[in-house]
């Protein structure tokens, strides 16, 4: 008699396929880095995406100082970061609505990193900016330097593992009113270095972040808790963007951790 293969045998057997077939409807399976929440919809190019090899020659000297160094009051290189008080304000005044639909929604509609002058781009700008001793090379690429990824307050030399965060995700400010927008607005948005848009972080931080609000997701080190709230806060106001309930009021927490 032919050997029965090992699937076939018994109840037991059936059981099992049974469960497997229950847990593969359920999608429990493996997931590639970034899963199926709200951040997978807004996935964030790595440095050399939209830079190129952080390689070269040396040049000049660049920043004074880490973005916020850990520090829970202190904003550090980040612009634009209003007080407590005011952000407090700012908050009460934002507009409070659920989120619009990602439809017609590309990172492509946001142009990004624009031209800043001296062959330099957008993320070249911010990296010396938020770094320490920064030195670029002729096409203003960033080969050294100490950075201080303020979410998760961890410290960096190499220009490669970093991400330039936008304090409000694109696919985040497309939900909340950026849809209506005119593609010069959106690319002022994406490369905004005068309001507390743009920091530069551990890649790793912000690709846990995505595309998520401040409900969903909130820097690891709670010590920037208080310069987050308030620099979102503060995009989100001068930007006329929707927020959510429940942004809202994880926003409010935030706050409340600043000392004034």
């Amino acid at each position: 008699m032919a050997r029965q293969k090992w699937w076939g045998r018994g109840p037991g057997a059936r059981h099992l396929l049974a469960v497997l077939a229950v847990l593969a409807v359920a999608g429990c399976s493996p997931t590639a880095e970034g899963g199926t929440g709200p951040g997978a919809t807004d996935p964030k190019p790595s440095a050399g995406e939209s830079t190129g090899s952080d390689t070269g020659d040396t040049g000049g000297t660049g920043g004074t100082g880490g973005a916020g160094g850990g520090g829970g009051e202190d904003a550090g290189t980040l612009p634009g970061v209003p007080s407590a008080a005011e952000a407090r304000k700012l908050l009460d005044g934002l507009k409070v609505a659920p989120q619009g639909s990602m439809s017609g929604y590309s990172r492509e509609k946001f142009p990004h990193w624009s031209e800043q002058g001296d062959n330099c781009d957008t993320r070249e700008v911010v990296l010396e900016r938020d770094g320490q001793d920064v030195k670029r090379n002729d096409e203003c690429r960033a080969v050294s330097g100490t950075w201080n990824s303020v979410y998760d307050d961890e410290t960096f030399t190499d220009s490669s593992d970093l991400d330039i965060d936008h304090m409000v995700p694109l696919a985040n400010a497309w939900r909340s009113g950026a849809d209506d927008w005119t593609q010069d607005r959106r690319e002022e948005f994406a490369n905004d270095l005068t309001h507390p848009q743009l920091i530069a972080v551990s890649a790793s931080s912000n690709r846990s972040k995505g595309d998520q609000g401040p409900d969903e997701w909130q820097p690891p080190a709670k010590t920037y808790w208080c310069v987050y709230g308030r620099a979102w806060t503060s995009v989100k106001s001068t930007y006329e963007l929707t927020v959510t309930e429940a942004e809202k009021s994880e926003l409010d927490e935030m706050l409340g951790t600043c000392a004034s």
